[in-house]
């Protein structure tokens, strides 16, 4: 006879709680206990939720578990920034980033095992999808990481397209900034995309959270290129439809563009960045290229990299240049799974 799969509590809201709560006959009042026992006191299992009475944690443990998981393994760079790999409930490997940078400790969260947007740059879209990360997953990465103490901020950066797995999204976004949840405030949590536009709508509508768009070219032939999903989602419309939105207060909007030499650092394309992002309260973080087998790009030099930064800011648009993390420790996104499913792979057969 297989065990009975538990539900995770991970990721529920307070009033998903309150439901099992109810049906399990248990008294209204657990509900609080019990998300109080999860996120803000961080448990590992029902049995530590000691105002809970013995019988009522026992009801509780036949269908649910608490739902954390530490990672499998994790990688440390000579810079501070760290790379952990979580094994998934069913047996896929998802990454997390953790980069320290004085006062500011950031985390770089995973919404999906692998990535159906197939970018040429990337190499987790190498892997294919796979499926998505449930609310609890991606939860568990920021509960789970040995620095969750210190997390100053999070970025949704990691492996998969954040909007591609909205409903999973929302839902952990509102754990994070409730009151009975992490109580985080939206404006330390930044979502990327890289443009799918009906569902970038609905975020920007149901959340409050900063957003990142992934340009990386601003014409569409050459983010054709590079960027299948230029093709539904054109970046014109992407802009056109940030212009109706607000970013001047409480969120921001950000460009993430990776430099490729000789293919999206010249000055048409400086000039062209001028032009397109006319009218939009933003930044543009210009960001060097960690190369991934068999892809033929490679990264701007210094100087071209500093002249970009230096004519967007005299046009007006904040620019600055990433630092360049963890390259020791298979910076680009989806190496050390890529590696880690790989090696898996062999040992099965």
């Amino acid at each position: 006879m297989s065990p009975q799969i538990k539900t995770p509590l991970i990721g529920k809201t307070v009033d998903e709680i309150k439901t099992i709560v109810a049906q399990l006959g248990m008294p209204a009042f657990t509900a609080k206990q019990i998300t109080d026992w999860i996120y803000s006191k961080r448990v590992f299992s029902i049995d530590e939720m000691t105002n809970l009475s013995l019988k009522n944690r026992e009801i509780l443990a036949l269908s649910h578990e608490v739902g954390r998981a530490l990672p499998s393994q994790e990688s440390a760079s000579v810079d501070g920034t760290k790379k952990y790999l979580f094994t998934t409930p069913d047996g896929n490997f998802i990454e997390t980033v953790y980069i320290p940078d004085e006062d500011r400790h950031t985390l770089c969260v995973s919404s999906q095992v692998g990535c159906k947007m197939n970018c040429l740059f990337c190499m987790t879209g190498k892997q294919g999808f796979t499926s998505n990360l449930s609310a609890a997953e991606i939860l568990n990465q920021i509960l789970s990481v040995p620095e969750a103490d210190k997390l100053t901020n999070l970025v949704f950066m990691g492996m998969g397209e954040p909007m591609d797995n909205l409903p999973n999204l929302l839902r952990a976004l509102e754990i994070l900034t409730a009151d009975y949840g992490y109580a985080w405030s939206p404006r330390r949590i930044t979502v990327s995309t890289i443009g799918v536009i009906p569902k970038m709508k609905i975020f920007l509508e149901h959340t409050k959270c900063h957003l990142a768009i992934s340009m990386h070219s601003p014409f569409t032939d050459e983010r054709l290129k590079i960027m299948p999903v230029e093709k539904p989602f054109p970046i014109a419309e992407v802009l056109a439809e940030l212009k109706k939105h607000d970013f001047s207060h409480q969120r921001r909007v950000s460009f993430e563009y990776i430099m490729f030499d000789g293919f999206n650092d010249s000055m048409r394309h400086a000039v062209e960045m001028v032009r397109l992002l006319k009218g939009i309260d933003c930044r543009v973080n210009l960001i060097r290229f960690h190369a991934i087998p068999n892809v033929d790009l490679k990264t701007s030099n210094e100087d071209k990299m500093v002249f970009f930064r230096d004519y967007l800011t005299s046009n007006g648009i904040t620019t600055t240049i990433r630092k360049s993390r963890g390259e020791d420790i298979f910076a680009a996104c989806g190496m050390l799974s890529t590696l880690e499913k790989q090696k898996t792979k062999v040992e099965t057969v």
